[in-house]
């Protein structure tokens, strides 16, 4: 029998098993159905926590996160089983306990206090998507799918994530997990039972009957970037400017019952071009036009979320570990568990210092976590605790109490299509480039609807 038998039961992820604990991780696998049959293996509580430090720890191999993992226990640290083992046990674990896992964790972290998480009552919420790279074998490539040039692969497969995250605290509320050849929108409709009494706000990708009615049937508001094309025939013009129109499945007349009524909202942020939002805030009184304007800007917080997950947590342009599809989504799943505890974190830390959760470095936060695994500090309550306050004191050194101030960066192409572009298409994207810098607040102005 392996003399990690037994004593691997007394492993944890450090400050993460505040909220990953035994007792959840058991509840968990029982309730999936996963139950150690095989003597002397790996047991599933064990892997649980390994796969998490796989995410925990992208940059590093099996072995090296097994170190980090157990490297406090002489007893397991000595013999450290090879990377087959550690793969057949992921695979008997599969991929739904760490998605149960996740759904036992997600939710929303705002109170009813801090601003930008509420409007009117309602909590603030934005759906979007991203995509991770994976190893590039025949099961992934058939599972996932993968981009493609005059019909060729153009890259790794890719697996597609779709979320819906609190504005106010980058809190994974509910995911979806699909493939590069699906779309975002029908993993988009996965989440809307989750949205319920929220205000979700999603750019122009998303529009349609299908994932409208989802959303509003499960009771939850929509503001929808929409483009030109989209319910833009007005049926009833508003005293506030703004207007009625219907949306409708592609082929059909906008007078067909299978559509929505949806009012439309223009406007122009510093005189740029006008920006389309629809809503089923249909009251123009109740439901400013101007402020709904002014919240639009909310669902780039999302798009933080995913930087945490993708350039920090995972690590920038990294390809995921695992050559088997079911092991991807057990990766991806363990992924979003590990940035909902990390932001748990934000959020305690955030609270206990009455700060602001965005003054709170993510990357300091992901760091220091690290470190409470290496050095087993966090493995139970009263550590966890101690760990804390260390944490907080070193955050608050770091901040002066007062708000973020505006900044702004140039978006440009990173990365050409292939390294062999030519030196002045690269230039083009890249030579006006500018550092980040302070900026006024923008000026946004409502663009009344023609008569017709």
């Amino acid at each position: 029998m392996h003399p990690w038998v037994g004593l691997s039961d007394h492993v944890r992820l450090g400050v993460v098993t505040r909220w990953v604990t035994p007792e959840l991780v058991t509840e968990v696998l029982e309730g999936c159905g996963v139950r150690d049959k095989k003597p002397g293996a790996l047991p599933a509580g064990f892997m649980v926590y390994f796969t998490l430090a796989l995410a925990l720890f992208q940059q590093d191999s099996y072995d090296d996160v097994a170190e980090q993992l157990v490297g406090g226990i002489p007893e397991l640290s000595a013999s450290i089983p090879n990377k087959s083992s550690f793969t057949r046990a992921r695979g008997r674990l599969g991929p739904q306990v760490l998605e149960s896992l996740f759904r036992e964790l997600a939710g929303p972290l705002a109170s009813v206090g801090p601003e930008g998480s509420f409007y009117r009552g309602m909590r603030l919420a934005a759906v979007d998507g991203f995509v991770l790279d994976a190893p590039d074998t025949k099961a992934n490539r058939a599972a996932f799918g993968a981009p493609t040039k005059n019909g060729w692969p153009a890259g790794f497969p890719q697996v597609r994530v779709v979320t819906l995250t609190e504005c106010g605290t980058h809190a994974q509320i509910d995911a979806a997990v699909g493939g590069f050849s699906g779309g975002e929108p029908e993993l988009a409709i996965k989440t809307a039972d989750s949205a319920a009494g929220m205000l979700v706000i999603m750019d122009r990708g998303f529009p349609g009957v299908a994932l409208w009615k989802a959303y509003t049937g499960a009771g939850a508001h929509l503001l929808v970037r929409a483009r030109s094309s989209v319910a833009a025939r007005p049926v009833e013009h508003l005293p506030d400017g703004t207007y009625l129109a219907r949306m409708s499945l592609a082929g059909q007349r906008a007078s067909h019952p299978g559509g929505v009524t949806v009012r439309v909202i223009e406007y122009r942020v510093d005189g740029g071009e006008v920006v389309r939002l629809l809503t089923d805030l249909l009251d123009p009184t109740a439901y400013p036009a101007a402020e709904l304007a002014q919240l639009y800007h909310a669902r780039w917080e999302a798009e933080s979320a995913f930087r945490q997950i993708k350039t920090f947590q995972r690590g920038p342009a990294e390809v995921l570990r695992s050559a088997d599809p079911d092991l991807v989504r057990q990766e991806v799943w363990a992924h979003l568990v590990v940035h909902h505890c990390l932001t748990r974190v934000i959020m305690s830390l955030a609270d206990d210092n009455g700060i602001d959760s965005d003054r709170v470095s993510f990357v300091k936060v992901l760091k220091h976590t690290r470190r409470s695994v290496v050095r087993q500090c966090a493995d139970t309550p009263a550590k966890i605790k101690k760990f804390l306050a260390i944490l907080a004191a070193k955050v608050h050194r770091k901040l002066d109490n007062g708000a973020r101030r505006l900044r702004e960066a140039d978006r440009h192409l990173k990365r050409p299509d292939s390294k062999y572009s030519s030196k002045l298409s690269y230039r083009i994207n890249t030579r006006d480039r500018q550092p980040t810098r302070r900026v006024a607040p923008k000026v946004i102005t409502l663009q009344a609807a023609i008569l017709h």
